[in-house]
């Protein structure tokens, strides 16, 4: 799980008591999710850590997904927290970042199989977090585009944007075998060999090999 600059338009900011009470449930949520999973960490579970009832923690966010949408984003926030700009960086750098984050995610396996789980429930019809997933990696192509075009401004933009929604689906689908196998996949080793093999054909354009060949 990568974390884009930003994902979220304007909103309506709650009054600060109730702005700190739902950080405190968020953080309560993160130390559950992690330490229980998302499936089995419940509502109850993340009440009791902030002193409240099941129904106050509906009462701000209205539901697990929810809940679990509002963690995620929070860790996203957490992970440009110290970079200049608090955003991720261009260029060659983006993908030293994105390297660094699935690092840190090998320490937070159960953020990222909620991560994962709302990210595969969201493709359904009327999802509560469908909207949030799809600007997710709407914002997180564009970036990685940039980063591909600033190492190589000869790459169009149509291939910028091919490579980038390939780092992601990379990255994601190494995240689900490392889940369900940890042992078989060295999830750093394997997402720098993805990374490094799609910015290689994508810079090297016309002159990069195609084992493939055409497919008709």
């Amino acid at each position: 799980m990568v974390e884009p600059a930003t994902t979220t338009g304007k909103v309506t900011r709650p009054r600060a008591g109730t702005q700190a009470r739902r950080e405190e449930i968020v953080r309560a949520a993160s130390r559950t999710f992690a330490a229980k999973g998302y499936r089995t960490g419940s509502l109850v579970d993340v009440a009791e850590q902030v002193g409240i009832t099941h129904a106050g923690v509906l009462h701000h966010f209205g539901s697990k997904e929810q809940l679990l949408v509002a963690v995620l984003q929070q860790r996203d926030d957490d992970g440009v927290r110290d970079l200049e700009g608090q955003h991720i960086p261009g260029g060659r750098e983006l993908f030293r970042h994105l390297v660094r984050t699935v690092r840190a995610n090998e320490g937070r396996p159960g953020i990222i199989q909620g991560y994962t789980v709302l990210v595969g429930e969201s493709v359904t019809q009327g999802h509560p977090a469908r909207d949030w997933v799809t600007r997710r990696f709407a914002v997180l192509r564009e970036e990685i585009a940039d980063a591909v075009q600033a190492m190589g401004p000869h790459v169009t933009r149509d291939a910028a944007v091919r490579a980038a929604a390939a780092v992601i689906g990379v990255m994601d689908g190494l995240q689900v075998q490392w889940l369900l196998d940890a042992d078989a996949v060295d999830l750093p080793e394997a997402t720098t060999f993805a990374i490094e093999a799609i910015l290689a054909a994508t810079l090297a354009g016309a002159d990069a090999p195609r084992p493939v060949g055409d497919v008709v």
